[in-house]
């Protein structure tokens, strides 16, 4: 598994760095805040009010990242790495290299992130309990009140939100992995795609007639139920298939002490964006279209060297290995393509554009094969 690449190293907006896990704050970020304030000083309250209300938003969004650390921590446990966790205005996603395989392990990941936000609410009612504060848990005003009242009341709220049962919650991902032990993976991603998609059409129609924040909900679970659900066929295309059935045969190479012009020519020469680099008789690594011109970018390419801007984090693969596994590892890896080596010889490349025009052909023939109704 790779580590991020160096274009997510260099992103702005990194604020803490936890369990050697990045953490970001989108810039919309910001916004919230400004409008948290300005929703308080419009309503006549003094600063130091305004000021509490932006701090208990910051306190909601450290329990944001606490839920998001525990599906990554979690998705560790079984050897899946987790990118970096970014923070927006609707809550925080963890970017995981790859989602669990087997259900138990989906069940127990997308499980966790809920479990500590129900753990930090015992924590906080439990405190008030010491204190005789429950009292106020009753209420629900999140503009006055006591503070940990506040912050137990909301993570309870993200917990049960989290666990409806629709993608791209976490409880669609319990409910699939639930389904899957019954189903195999497409059949269990489709029927909670499905229950998504019909969730979300209940979110819409409440949302017009009573909160138009649900409306908004409503498109968030669509289409995040419609991208789960393409992605669960396309793994469905490609299991069983070969690298061999989808790699290029009829390809250019370069050579590890070619000058960056020779790969400029190639470029231009033909549809070509990805070159494999050969050092004698062996595969050094490949020189990308960005890679190109980054090197291109730094300066005169009479002088440098293919080796000098080519990538070497993407490993070459076997014509027998099978197309999902290669494509899971293309995603993680952050490769376009990848050299295909037999015998250490090189027969082909493997490209995600190749595996994308792939994929549209097996779907076309799956349609035209499939009987009408």
């Amino acid at each position: 598994m790779s580590e991020p690449s160096p274009k997510d190293a260099k992103r702005p907006g990194r604020v803490a760095r936890i369990a050697g896990i990045d953490v970001y704050i989108h810039w919309t970020f910001g916004l919230l805040v400004a409008w948290i304030l300005f929703r308080h000083l419009d309503r006549g309250d003094d600063l130091v009010t305004a000021i509490d209300g932006v701090v208990f938003v910051l306190a909601i969004f450290a329990c944001v990242v606490l839920h998001e650390l525990g599906h990554a921590l979690t998705a560790r446990r079984f050897g899946i790495r987790t990118r970096d966790i970014t923070l927006y205005p609707i809550g925080g996603v963890a970017r995981l290299e790859r989602m669990p395989e087997r259900s138990l392990e989906e069940f127990l990941v997308a499980i966790a992130g809920p479990a500590v936000n129900l753990v930090i609410a015992g924590g906080l009612i439990g405190v008030l309990a010491a204190g005789q504060r429950v009292a106020g848990l009753l209420e629900f005003d999140l503009i006055g009140g006591d503070f940990l009242v506040k912050l137990a009341q909301v993570n309870v709220v993200l917990a049960v939100f989290n666990l409806v049962p629709a993608f791209p919650m976490d409880g669609g991902r319990v409910l699939r992995a639930l389904l899957a032990l019954r189903f195999d993976h497409a059949r269990a991603t489709k029927i909670a795609a499905t229950a998504g998609r019909v969730m979300a059409v209940g979110f819409g129609i409440v949302g017009y007639f009573f909160n138009p924040m649900l409306i908004l909900i409503a498109v968030f679970v669509f289409v995040g139920a419609h991208q789960e659900a393409q992605a669960a066929h396309a793994k469905s295309l490609l299991l069983g298939i070969p690298v061999a059935q989808a790699m290029i045969t009829e390809f250019h190479a370069l050579d590890v002490d070619d000058p960056l012009d020779a790969a400029v020519q190639a470029l231009l020469a033909s549809d070509q964006k990805d070159f494999p680099v050969i050092a004698g008789a062996n595969v050094a690594g490949m020189l990308s279209r960005d890679h190109l011109l980054r090197a291109l970018a730094r300066g005169p390419a009479g002088d440098v060297s293919v080796g000098s801007a080519m990538s070497t984090k993407c490993e070459p693969v076997h014509p027998h290995e099978m197309l999902d596994d290669v494509f899971a590892r293309m995603q993680q890896a952050e490769c376009q393509a990848l050299p295909v080596l037999q015998a250490n010889r090189l027969v082909g490349l493997v490209t995600l554009e190749n595996i994308a025009e792939w994929m549209m052909v097996a779907n076309t023939r799956t349609q035209a094969a499939a009987p009408l109704r």
